[in-house]
């Protein structure tokens, strides 16, 4: 199929990959424009527009698609299908219209519950049991259309966001691949008015880690948020990002290192951490960290 490919971060090139490996024609990836990163601020291509470039496929970022001009370059692809996964543009009318097929956006929950920006760090923060795939038809709303495909996957008792998101992004190379090789015989199905949630973005102010709340919701806290924007604790004027934990015993006052394994005390139980990060410094293991950062037993961490 002549397909358009409209992805921007890492979790949608396992999905590029798997449609040029399915030998289907991807005349177009659209994803969004460069960005400053790092110290310099050099503008970094995403990395969708990174990867297509190495395919040798041709990129376009738009910063907007609302313009007549961005719609009929759209359409002069003469695309079968556009497929979609975390692009970060609204897709007007007339651009999901412009494709013979319409458009199929591979999204990362089990709709309707989590449309939205944030669906895996929620599944996760909210202490859902599994989560999964669905392909589904684009229209004008948020994430409303009919599904052609679902896939569900258990969320383990210590992934982190990280883990899962990697496990759903080939979840959906996989199931989109599938839907395009069966899309003749494949009935959407619309989407239940009953269970509707909605995944806001993740904002910076919820990273801080309040350990009054009981060790199950501090332990989904962390995992939900790692290893981005990374669930934080204060010690000694120093932030401390936690991007591990797993539930432990234990009792104490609220943020109380219990022991020499790092099991910290919340309003109800506790949890150990298991893998943690100072500023400007990489990720650790809670020993090495604790080889360079100790965290004697009576240690009180603040939110900050």
């Amino acid at each position: 199929m002549r397909i358009v490919f409209m992805g921007t971060p890492a979790f949608s090139v396992p999905v590029l990959d798997a449609l040029v490996k399915a030998g289907h024609e991807v005349v177009a990836v659209y994803c969004q424009p460069p960005r400053p990163a790092g110290r310099g601020k050099k503008e970094m291509p995403t990395p969708v527009h990174a990867r297509a470039l190495e395919l040798g496929l041709a990129v376009y970022h738009p910063v907007s698609l609302k313009s007549p001009e961005a719609q009929a370059e759209f359409a002069a692809f003469k695309a079968d299908i556009a497929v979609v996964v975390a692009y970060g543009l609204i897709l007007p009318q007339a651009v999901l219209d412009a494709p013979e097929r319409g458009c199929l956006n591979i999204h990362a929950s089990l709709l309707p519950r989590w449309r939205g920006a944030a669906p895996i760090h929620r599944a996760i923060m909210a202490g859902d049991a599994e989560t999964g795939i669905c392909i589904m038809q684009m229209e004008a709303g948020l994430d409303t259309g009919p599904v052609l495909l679902r896939k569900a996957t258990p969320i383990g008792p210590e992934e982190t966001t990280g883990q899962l998101h990697d496990r759903l992004s080939d979840m959906g190379a996989h199931l989109v691949v599938d839907a395009l090789a069966r899309l003749d015989d494949l009935v959407p199905k619309a989407q239940p008015a009953a269970g509707v949630t909605y995944a806001t973005k993740i904002d910076k102010s919820e990273a801080a880690i309040d350990w009054t709340h009981p060790a199950p919701e501090v332990d989904r806290h962390i995992r939900a948020l790692s290893p981005f924007p990374g669930a934080w604790v204060d010690h000694d004027g120093q932030r401390i990002k936690l991007l591990a934990s797993r539930l432990a015993t234990g009792q104490g006052a609220p943020g109380e290192v219990l022991d020499d394994a790092l099991t910290v005390a919340c309003g109800t139980g506790a949890v150990q951490l298991l893998r943690l990060q100072r500023a400007g410094r990489g990720a650790q293991d809670a020993a090495e960290f604790l080889r360079g950062m100790p965290l004697p037993k009576g240690t009180r961490l603040v939110k900050g």
